[in-house]
């Protein structure tokens, strides 16, 4: 049962990483010419371009032989 909750965890933290380094916050946030509703379109097209990657990682953390 620690096992599962060890991976589970993992695959949160690798999932929590990826949406973060993704993200271009700070081009986003210095920048005055950036209205809210762009800013929220950005985010929202990032999330859904890295729901694929997360899925790969959590794929390859379950079954680390398809990597190979």
């Amino acid at each position: 049962m620690s096992d599962r909750k060890s991976k589970a965890k993992l695959i949160v933290l690798l999932g929590a990483i990826w949406v973060i380094i993704t993200l271009p916050l700070p081009w986003l946030i210095n920048n005055p010419e950036v209205s809210e509703s762009q800013f929220n379109t950005i985010l929202g097209i990032v999330g859904v371009m890295s729901i694929p990657f997360i899925v790969l990682g959590v794929v390859w953390t379950l079954k680390p032989e398809l990597t190979t």
